[in-house]
């Protein structure tokens, strides 16, 4: 056939297709079939990096899901369907966080998804959730200044990790602090509050050295140099760590070269736990800190469970739990408990039914959902053990209430959150009694 007899043939061939498609789909056979596996699951999101500089963190919170969505199958599912999980991978790449969100959310139609790490990731899809009614756990510590009404922040917010880390390292005697971190939101915005808070008790603004660095920095050769020269005035002096990532294990590496043990100059960590030590010889980092709501070494029933159930999972003995992980779990076990209540998947049924609700902890408390979609959590110091574990040296008494905006910052003292009746607001200011029209803070700067 000629290339004009294909052409002329074109249209009417199209709508042979079309009829016999739309036959197709509105017989008998067809219909009931498609209709009946979309009533038969539900589909659960996981939207961690699987490759780049963050893979080293993410990739063991993707695992983590997938075995709690197992565990949950094997218990019946929820409310009669079967948990299918979505797993994408946005690759550390910020932009690609918003368009995986919204082809799990748009696509993929997901009830829920669990993930990002960095604030960076989570600010990328923030605006996808809220646009799209979409829900999220987010399960890592962060630097607040933020509450949305789609996002359930189940990691540590700045009074329950940050603030008391500090205070720890006072009751210490430090007197200088070398902030470091990655150059992006959520160290610039914690350090912020922390720098506020040194100057309140009384720590003088020559005597706190701040430095970032791009992700995956790997040359820490001067900058430990300088770091070393800082804490050698005859002060104790304490390193507080925001890096992220596998910048890591050169950062420790470095340290331990240049001969910076925690008797000379400890390192506060907010984002290496026991995944992030599991690639480094531990023996010279032994002391050094971590500040963080579980640690793998709490000894309780419940964690002891949660152990033996993730080596079984992954089949292999030698993988480690960590605190992102506990976060996931508490989550994901508040998710089911909301959709339980709510008798549906429905985000905003969802939504109203979660606020109050409680779930073990894996460190022998309990976790409760805040009207601010913040949790309860206990706060723990752990030193590093030369086996990559941490011990726990300091621990609050009970759990702590997470606080969305920082009393430390003079733009975010009057601001609550709220997302019950009749506040119903992600920045209620207290003095104006007015909503700041807006459910997250802009990222800092």
């Amino acid at each position: 056939m000629s290339f004009k007899k294909k052409l002329a043939a074109a249209p009417a061939l199209a709508a042979a297709v079309i009829a016999a498609v739309a036959l197709l789909l509105t017989s008998p056979a067809a219909g009931p079939a498609v209709a009946q596996e979309d009533a038969d699951v539900i589909k659960v999101g996981i939207l961690h990096s699987l490759s780049g500089t963050m893979a080293i963190s993410e990739t063991t919170l993707k695992d983590a899901v997938l075995m709690l969505i197992e565990e949950q199958n094997r218990k019946g599912g929820l409310l009669g369907k079967k948990l299918v999980p979505v797993v994408v991978d946005p690759a550390s790449e910020w932009p690609l966080f918003a368009e995986k969100a919204r082809d799990l959310l748009s696509r993929e139609k997901v009830a829920v998804v669990f993930g990002c790490w960095t604030s960076v990731s989570r600010k990328s899809v923030l605006p996808v959730f809220e646009e799209l009614n979409g829900l999220l756990f987010y399960p890592v510590q962060y630097e607040g200044q933020e509450s949305s009404k789609n996002v359930i922040y189940t990691g540590a917010a700045p009074n329950q990790q940050a603030i008391p880390a500090v205070d720890y390292l006072l009751d210490q005697g430090v007197k200088r602090f070398a902030l470091v971190g990655t150059d992006y939101v959520f160290p610039r915005t914690a350090n912020k509050i922390v720098e506020a808070y040194l100057l309140t008790k009384g720590i003088k603004q020559e005597d706190i050295y701040i430095n970032y660095t791009p992700f995956g920095h790997a040359d820490w050769q001067s900058i430990v140099a300088e770091i070393k020269r800082f804490g050698t005035t005859g002060v104790k002096t304490a390193v507080i760590s925001t890096i992220n990532g596998d910048a890591n294990v050169p950062f420790y590496k470095e340290l331990a070269a240049q001969n910076i043990s925690a008797e000379s100059i400890p390192v506060m960590a907010f984002s290496v736990g026991e995944e992030e030590l599991s690639g480094i010889d531990t023996k010279p980092l032994v002391g050094h800190l971590a500040a963080w709501n579980y640690f793998q070494s709490v000894e309780n029933p419940a964690n002891a469970t949660f152990i033996a159930a993730w080596k079984e999972y992954i089949k292999d003995p030698k993988r480690v739990t960590n605190d992102p992980m506990e976060a996931h779990y508490i989550g994901f076990n508040l998710w089911v408990k909301a959709v339980e209540k709510a008798g549906t998947t429905d985000v905003d049924a969802v939504l109203k039914a979660i606020v109050g609700l409680e779930t073990p902890n894996l460190t022998g408390g309990t976790a409760r959902l805040l009207a601010n979609h913040h949790l309860t959590k206990p706060v723990l110091i752990g030193e590093i053990q030369d086996d990559g574990q941490f011990q726990v040296v300091w621990s609050t008494e009970g759990e702590v209430e997470g606080d969305a905006w920082s009393d430390y910052l003079p733009e975010s003292a009057d601001l609550i959150a709220d997302w019950t009746d009749p506040i119903n607001c992600g920045n209620y200011n207290e003095k104006t009694k007015t909503c700041g029209g807006s459910e997250a803070a802009a990222p800092a700067q």
